[in-house]
């Protein structure tokens, strides 16, 4: 054990025992997947609650949805409160919240308290991200920084994957797959909030904390060609992440006619898990060049799961969402370091509230639009304008990033 770090003002005799720095990283790690677990799980079981409750597709959609209303509401609010107040108290916040998610979850007995729980989970989310991501690089040996931006990256993506199938295998071998998953996750997120209210604090209490919690959205001018170069791409892979985790799941009985909680984990897995990988590995290829591989995959994918369904083909639909996860992973990472060097350090802010309105606004709205048209032109051709809409938004940045390159050139 190691006392805690001097960045915060105290006494000697009030300095308190804290867990070092070889345990509180892995732990943080731990607990920040713990958010993405939980949100991931609701993947397959989301299909497991209209069978057992049976009611409209248009709920289903609207249940995986409300996580992004949350998620802004608390990141636009919350989301840099921790570098005023320091991350520990943040981060347990979050937790606790998260805690009563898992808790609404486990004892659910309609539809309404999973929209209710999708939004609570959400508001842990977007409290706790921006912390957890600079809590573990700050955590991270100072010779091994690149250690906790990993941590964070897999945390986000890998989380969201490994919860879609570990519920999947839970729904597909046991009959109380609810229970299981949400008294593990209870068990995970208590740990989590243990560890963290054990770990050292990184961040020196500042003031300004009211002012932080004012939203900011704003894109300096310097960033604004490059951001609306970048912005319909990642409307588009967020958009392709909410088919994933919303619909694709529910389309494997709907559409392929096939009752397998396990191939519904897997069609929630696949892209998330994808993009991780891939957002590792492009992290050193230049951003110019990722982006366009992302903007080409990502058609690619879009044109994929429409064949998929056309062709009434679950493993055409599935490699579609694979080369979609591609799509995401590069295009994402990309626009972020294209448009980031361009604002100044107090610009930040208000240019990370801007893409995050535009990655969540394009996860929850139009999947929720997808579900009131299911009724009147049902699933299928629903499902193609969906996407469709997706191969129009990346048609409109590979035209704009067409226009920048070709400027850049000349």
């Amino acid at each position: 054990m190691s006392s805690i770090p001097g960045t915060i003002d105290a006494p000697a005799t009030r300095r308190r025992r804290t867990l070092p720095a070889g345990l509180a990283l892995p732990g943080a790690a731990l607990a920040f997947t713990s958010l993405y677990l939980g949100a991931g799980v609701l993947t397959p079981l989301l299909v497991l609650y209209r069978q057992q409750w049976n009611f409209a597709p248009s709920l289903l959609t609207l249940a995986f949805a409300v996580y992004a209303i949350g998620f802004l509401a608390a990141v636009l609010t919350l989301g840099s409160l921790s570098d005023h107040v320091g991350r520990r108290p943040v981060l347990v916040g979050a937790l606790v919240i998260q805690l009563a998610s898992n808790v609404l979850f486990l004892v659910a007995p309609d539809v309404g308290w999973v929209i209710a729980g999708r939004i609570v989970q959400g508001v842990a989310s977007g409290a706790a991200t921006a912390a957890f991501t600079a809590a573990l690089v700050e955590l991270a040996p100072s010779n091994r920084k690149r250690l906790g931006t990993i941590l964070g990256s897999v945390g986000l993506t890998g989380g969201l994957g490994a919860g879609s199938l570990l519920a999947g295998l839970a729904i597909q071998f046991t009959a109380t797959a609810n229970t299981i998953v949400f008294v593990v996750l209870i068990a995970l997120t208590v740990l989590g909030a243990v560890v963290i209210a054990l770990s050292p604090e990184t961040m020196p209490r500042t003031s300004g904390a009211l002012r932080s919690m004012v939203p900011r959205v704003a894109v300096p001018p310097a960033a604004r060609t490059e951001f609306a170069a970048a912005a319909p791409v990642v409307a588009a892979v967020w958009m392709l992440a909410g088919l994933s985790g919303g619909l694709a799941p529910s389309m494997v009985r709907s559409v392929f006619h096939l009752d397998s909680g396990v191939l519904n984990g897997v069609t929630g897995f696949i892209a998330p898990a994808v993009a991780a990988v891939v957002g590792l590995t492009f992290a050193r290829l230049d951003p110019r060049r990722a982006m366009t591989i992302g903007i080409y995959a990502s058609l690619v994918g879009a044109l994929g799961i429409i064949g998929g369904v056309f062709a009434g083909s679950l493993a055409i639909m599935i490699i579609g969402q694979a080369i979609a996860g591609v799509g995401f992973g590069a295009s994402f990472t990309a626009a972020l370091r294209l448009v980031f060097p361009l604002a100044a350090a107090h610009q930040r802010a208000g240019l990370v509230g801007g893409i995050y309105v535009v990655s969540y606004v394009a996860f929850g709205l139009p999947i929720v639009v997808e579900g009131q048209l299911t009724g009147p032109l049902g699933e299928v051709p629903a499902v193609v304008c969906y996407t469709a809409l997706t191969v129009l938004l990346t048609l409109i940045s590979l035209a704009a990033q067409t226009r920048i390159t070709r400027r850049a050139r000349s």
